[in-house]
């Protein structure tokens, strides 16, 4: 390889890197515009597997707005990213698969800051800590597009869950 070619393909790698965590920051920060503009035209997102939905991203995006509701406090965490390049139209480099593992601890509605708060802070004196916490692998597919790195599709595997039991007089109502 050429030090043209090794340099590519670690701006490549560099872009895709961040095409992920700005997935991870929309996602918890509850940016579904953001998160729409992540996907090309025919971008899919398939969250079956925690219990969600498939469709396109904006499908996707509606469906996230209103269930994430649930978690006013989410923070993904995405590691061991692990990214292939593929061929499109000859050319090496413009598609790449992407296998990460994630960590996602979340905390319920109205368990910290009293009844219904979502508070995110926990500064009425509430802990903070996460009810649910959930962990998997995201299979993700970009494309290279005029506009840089964007994703083509997102899987979604959860491999376990967990949830910490009601805290006295923290519990949801």
């Amino acid at each position: 390889m050429t030090q043209r070619v090794e340099l590519a393909t670690v701006m490549d790698r560099l872009g895709i890197d961040e095409m992920i965590t700005e997935y991870a920051v929309a996602v918890d920060d509850g940016d579904w515009e953001a998160y729409r503009g992540l996907f090309t035209a025919d971008g899919r997102a398939d969250y079956r597997s925690a219990g969600g939905i498939e469709g396109d991203a904006r499908q996707v995006a509606a469906w996230l707005a209103q269930n994430m509701r649930l978690f006013p406090m989410r923070q993904h965490l995405i590691v061991n990213r692990r990214v292939r390049f593929g061929v499109r139209e000859q050319d090496i480099g413009d598609t790449a698969q992407v296998q990460a593992d994630y960590v996602n601890p979340m905390r319920f509605a109205g368990t910290d800051g009293g009844p219904n708060s979502g508070s995110d802070s926990g500064s009425d004196g509430g802990s903070g800590e996460p009810d649910f916490v959930c962990g998997g692998r995201y299979a993700f597919a970009f494309a290279r597009t005029y506009d840089g790195w964007r994703l083509r599709e997102v899987v979604v595997q959860e491999k376990w869950r967990r949830m910490q039991p009601a805290r006295e007089g923290n519990a949801a109502p």
